[in-house]
């Protein structure tokens, strides 16, 4: 069994910047302190896009500083608020694919990991660019990965959730070629479970027979309606992150509402005043 941590739509800005008056810096730093001190026995954190708000070098560079203060090994994605060239530039010991996508993979507990990069640029020409796309060069690196995962299950990440998820504006802005991509993995067998960023809520389900897991943000969340076509809606409510566990025969998916979550955890029932015959 592995246990993987998971972070979304971290949108780090330059000092002070903040977006509806939270300073992304400061929960996404709280989520990173709380993970390793609550699951220091961790084997991984995946984040999974929109690292930073503007993707400009000096929130890339905030954000290493904060996960520097982690002894979990990290992994990032890229997503749609993201600049692949500035983000290389600010950590240039990132796996890349042999045609300079930020795409890679690794074996965890059993598990392939394949972490996908979805950006739909360059040109960076918005709002075409909030989609996610993945061009042939892509699928053809993903197609030799599941092809290599032998016996193996894959655990598959990336930003863009490639389906429908039930909020018509981020339903827009989806990856732009999903079908493509569900035809390519359902030709495997080994692709368990997908996990997605970009909406800022927790959401879980399957499409097309394949598990899925999607995670609110350490820092601002998509309000729950459902009716809406503006992607710009955002609400404080708490930070959280994904906590996966991977079996033999499957995932496991938790989230963690880290800043109300009770710090004393195990608190017996005698000290809560309830009988001990109570599970």
């Amino acid at each position: 069994m592995a246990k993987i941590i998971v972070f979304t739509d971290l949108h780090i800005l330059p000092e002070e910047k903040r977006i509806i008056g939270l300073n992304p810096s400061e929960r996404l730093a709280a989520g990173i302190a709380h993970a390793t001190k609550h699951h220091p026995d961790a084997d991984r954190i995946v984040c999974t896009g929109d690292l930073t708000h503007r993707g400009d070098a000096d929130s890339y560079q905030r954000l290493s500083a904060i996960l520097d203060k982690t002894h979990i090994p990290v992994s990032l994605l890229i997503g749609n608020h993201d600049s692949r060239e500035t983000f290389i530039d600010c950590f240039p010991d990132a796996p890349l694919d042999a045609n300079g996508y930020v795409q890679s993979s690794l074996d965890v507990g059993g598990w392939r990991l394949v972490l996908l990069d979805t950006l739909n640029a360059p040109p960076y020409e918005f709002p075409e660019t909030y989609c996610g796309f993945l061009c042939e060069a892509r699928l053809a690196w993903l197609q030799d990965e599941l092809r290599g995962a032998g016996d193996r299950p894959v655990l598959l990440f990336l930003h863009h959730p490639p389906h429908d998820i039930g909020f018509p504006g981020m339903d827009v802005i989806k990856l732009k070629n999903g079908p493509a991509l569900y035809d390519l993995i359902g030709r495997f067998d080994c692709v368990k479970h997908l996990v997605a960023g970009h909406v800022h809520r927790t959401i879980s389900g399957s499409h097309r027979g394949i598990p899925f897991s999607i995670f609110k943000s350490p820092c601002h969340q998509m309000p729950m309606n459902m009716d809406s076509l503006d992607v710009s809606l955002s609400v404080d409510e708490p930070a959280a992150y994904g906590i996966l566990l991977t079996t033999p025969t499957g995932v496991i998916a938790h989230s963690e509402d880290y800043e109300i979550a009770v710090a004393d955890v195990g608190t017996s029932h005698e000290a809560l005043g309830v009988g001990a015959d109570v599970a």
